[in-house]
């Protein structure tokens, strides 16, 4: 797709953060919105060879809606800044939703890639299912973390949110505590695009994906509460 026309895009729209500037913008978007979506079809083809369970995803329903949900926010722009996709073997992007883990990449106005796979604050019973399965699966979940591709790609799990300390219900001596203490299961990367327009973005993001593969492997053994 035509990446530096998107950024270029999404930097006017946070500067014009309103519903008549994209308006007038529409037939903008609209092409852009088209590309990502062949994109995202492509993805979904190409992450499908090693990853067969995500073969029935839709890729419109991956494809995260532009406008915002202005309803609890004090923030209150109309428009995310960002184009931004989740694949799932579920078809569903939202943990809330019981999506599950998913491969995740958005690209924002600053021309930043971000590209994860895993689960991001997974509702608390999910959460909580998924350190239980920590422990039950203690060597399964230790080949994740010690997984090289994974770790070379994205420099093992995210920590943000990290707690300090055991969550309630498990015990200090626990394998893989400070897995345990983490509130997101997941691994990202960011580059910036500005810096270098990849000469073929679906095939660098699959490779990416595929490095994350063992983790969203091993998070879709967790059953759902």
């Amino acid at each position: 797709m035509h990446l530096r026309d998107l950024i270029q895009f999404l930097a006017e729209l946070s500067e014009n953060n309103n519903r008549a500037w994209f308006v007038m913008n529409k037939p903008r978007y609209d092409i852009l919105r088209a590309e990502f979506l062949e994109l995202v079809t492509g993805l979904i083809t190409d992450i499908a060879k090693f990853d067969p369970a995500v073969a029935d995803c839709n890729p419109k329903k991956a494809l995260f809606r532009i406008n915002r949900d202005m309803r609890f926010s004090h923030d209150k722009s109309p428009y995310k800044t960002t184009f931004s996709a989740a694949i799932t073997s579920s078809g569903l992007k939202k943990p809330s939703q019981g999506g599950g883990p998913a491969y995740y990449f958005h690209i924002d106005a600053n021309g930043t890639l971000l590209v994860a796979g895993g689960e991001y604050m997974p509702p608390s019973d999910r959460l909580r299912l998924i350190r239980q399965q920590v422990i039950a699966d203690a060597a399964g979940f230790g080949k994740v973390l010690k997984n090289k591709k994974l770790n070379a790609t994205f420099g093992g799990l995210n920590q943000e949110g990290k707690l300090t300390r055991p969550p309630k219900g498990f015990d200090a001596d626990a394998p893989h505590l400070e897995s345990i203490k983490l509130k997101n299961f997941i691994a990202w990367t960011e580059t910036s695009l500005k810096k270098k327009i990849p000469a073929d973005l679906e095939k660098e993001l699959v490779a990416v994906f595929k490095d994350a593969y063992p983790l969203i492997a091993w998070l879709r053994q967790v059953k759902q509460a």
